[in-house]
């Protein structure tokens, strides 16, 4: 098994999805970024993760982590959420932000913005005031969720 893996198998043991992870230096500052979401949806929308589950997770983390670092040398763990606007890079970033706000750039420059209403194999179905589109994920060159406030 991969180290992601068992990250996941973890995540999962506590009713969370693991979103993404990433490492980052900040300030001359390994950082192992380990991104998780709700599991369960509440009204069509996906549920906020209470932080006492960030920090159980953190706790169940740090020992799997000591045994396989993710890095070489110190570095700092961080458990939480990848946010409310964050960057969508693969198709399973998508998958998992079915029914949000999405803003795209893709093919020749086209830019949209629109509600990723489903996902048929590579094909993602977008819907806003002007109609549908479907976008192949391959054409998307950038991608965010965005929060109208």
């Amino acid at each position: 098994m991969s180290l992601q893996s068992d990250i996941e198998s973890v995540v999962k043991s506590v009713g969370l999805e693991l979103y993404d992870t990433v490492i980052v230096n900040e300030f001359d500052e390994t950082i192992f970024r380990v991104s998780v979401i709700s599991s369960e949806f509440e009204e069509g929308k996906r549920k906020s993760v209470p932080l006492d589950s960030y920090v159980e997770l953190t706790h169940l983390l740090s020992p799997l982590l000591d045994v396989t670092p993710p890095v070489s040398g110190e570095y700092r763990l961080e458990v939480g959420s990848p946010g409310i606007e964050r960057k969508l890079t693969t198709l399973d970033h998508f998958k998992k932000s079915i029914g949000e706000d999405i803003a795209i750039v893709y093919g020749e420059k086209e830019k949209l913005r629109a509600k990723l209403k489903e996902i048929n194999g590579n094909k993602l179905l977008f819907e806003n005031e002007d109609g549908s589109v479907e976008v192949d994920f391959n054409d998307i060159k950038k991608a965010k969720t965005y929060f109208e406030w």
